[in-house]
């Protein structure tokens, strides 16, 4: 017991190695957590996915540091793990909670026209559209765009005639 505490440490006054040792072992937990957690979380960036990558981070950090009890932080970040699996398995089997949480694409432009009152409620103007546009479809020039939405994760997409 003497020996891992002389690793790593116990409470905030960490020498360098035991902040590593620890920085090591948390690398480690935060790999497998991620993976319980499943790819959706670093690999859509919906706002459901990156609340669970802001607080790992941050819970994380705790035991990192020794601000909190590293048992304790492990036990925390596995529940959020664990409740953002489930919460990802509800989106995938029930339409109705994947609206709830996670919104509907908006449609921005159709017939050649913007649709102001929707730009409103996306928060976006012409420019964030045009650029989406010129990324998604590799054009600037929208006589060749069907429509354009502003996908639940936030990103423009286009549809070429």
């Amino acid at each position: 017991m003497h020996m891992l505490t002389e690793i790593f440490g116990s409470g905030k006054d960490l020498n360098a190695l035991q902040m590593s040792s620890r920085g090591i072992l948390i690398f480690f937990i935060a790999l497998v957590l991620i993976r319980i957690s499943g790819r959706r979380s670093f690999g859509l960036h919906m706002p459901l996915d990156n609340i669970i990558t802001i607080m790992l981070g941050a819970v994380l950090s705790r035991a990192l540091v020794g601000a909190s009890d590293f048992l304790a932080v492990i036990t925390a970040c596995t529940v959020v793990v664990l409740l953002h699996r489930t919460l990802a398995w509800l989106l995938v089997h029930n339409p109705g909670v994947s609206r709830l949480i996670e919104g509907e694409k908006i449609i921005l432009f159709e017939g050649g026209h913007f649709i102001q009152q929707n730009m409103d409620k996306a928060q976006v103007c012409q420019e964030d559209i045009l650029q989406g546009v010129r990324r998604s479809a590799l054009t600037a020039d929208l006589e060749n765009i069907e429509q354009i939405f502003i996908e639940r994760n936030g990103e423009i997409s286009s549809i070429k005639k």
